[in-house]
């Protein structure tokens, strides 16, 4: 399995699908099945049956989107990016935005 560029917390743009060029914070990496949970993006509607505990309704709330289908944020511009990392004469990585050369803090 690839190693994944993409982690919880980072901001991420949509590049494909109905919310393409929306952005939105990674809630969570879902690693099995190359997916990602994205706030506010991948919106899909529920119908809740009522029960003893409360009201039913329509509820909105997020679905999985592929991982190919984001892209970082870069944070110079806001725009798309890939990413490579960088090793330190120490041994520590860092990402790398390829589109403006900078540091990727998460």
């Amino acid at each position: 399995m690839a190693k994944r560029k993409i982690r919880k917390g980072d901001t991420v743009i949509a590049i494909t699908g109905r919310d393409r060029g929306r952005t939105g914070e990674v809630l969570r990496v879902i690693t099995d099945r190359d997916r990602v949970l994205v706030r506010g993006l991948g919106l899909v509607r529920r119908h809740r049956k009522a029960d003893r505990s409360g009201a039913g309704g329509i509820e909105s709330r997020e679905s999985s989107l592929h991982i190919s289908n984001v892209a970082l944020v870069d944070p110079v511009d806001g725009g798309a990016t890939r990413v490579r990392v960088q090793r330190d004469g120490d041994g520590s990585a860092h990402r790398i935005s390829v589109r403006s050369g900078k540091r990727i803090e998460s």
